[in-house]
């Protein structure tokens, strides 16, 4: 049996998004990463920039404990129900339905989202881990948002916002080498890496499910 889907964690700045596609268009699959955001923007109504503004983030803390104890619209009277408001907990939300959706469908390529634990126990999805050394993500980043970024402080703020995603929202270690099929430095080599990825999945064959 054929692997139907595949996932890939990705460190900040390591090029996992652009390897992703690679394969996507490789394997004449569906990638599944920036139109995530705009899906979830079409189904909630809400701007596509306020839905990439939650992306892949968790809510501060204090936002997480008064959730629930927000009942109360603008306007002092009308009740507003917690479910209603977006926030990232609902992003994290709507991500994982839509993973799941096109888990259902296959061929397709998830980028980020928690996707490795939302398909964990799936034995036709393979799950892929992409991570790179600290000069080559420095080089990568700095390429794009020029000389003036702080990237180490960037790199950093991104991998913790991932880390604790995954932790909160499926109580899971997002360097947990079980939740991978395969772990692979980039070195700053999309393509090459792209093909490794795809002979890897030839290689280890799926589990019926």
């Amino acid at each position: 049996m054929k692997y139907r889907l595949l996932t890939v964690a990705r460190e900040y700045g390591s090029g996992g998004s652009e390897i992703a596609d690679i394969i996507a268009h490789e394997l004449g699959w569906r990638l599944l990463d920036k139109d995530l955001i705009t899906e979830i923007s079409r189904r909630e109504q809400v701007p596509p920039s306020e839905v990439a503004a939650f992306d892949e983030k968790v809510d501060p803390w204090i936002h997480r404990i008064t959730r629930s104890a927000w009942g109360v619209a603008a306007d002092g009277i009308s009740p507003i129900a917690p479910t209603d408001m977006f926030d990232a907990q609902k992003a994290a939300q709507m991500a994982k339905r839509i993973i799941e959706e096109a888990c259902k469908m296959g061929e397709c390529v998830v980028v980020g989202r928690g996707s490795q634990c939302v398909l964990r126990r799936r034995e036709d999805v393979f799950h892929a881990f992409i991570y790179a050394s600290r000069e080559d993500r420095v080089r990568r980043i700095r390429e794009r948002a020029g000389s003036e970024t702080d990237v180490d402080a960037l790199i950093r703020s991104m991998d913790a916002q991932r880390m604790e995603y995954v932790r909160l929202n499926y109580g899971e270690n997002w360097l947990n080498p079980y939740l991978y099929d395969l772990m692979i430095n980039s070195k700053n080599q999309p393509e090459k890496v792209a093909r490794l990825i795809i002979s890897a999945m030839s290689m280890v064959p799926a589990t019926p499910v």
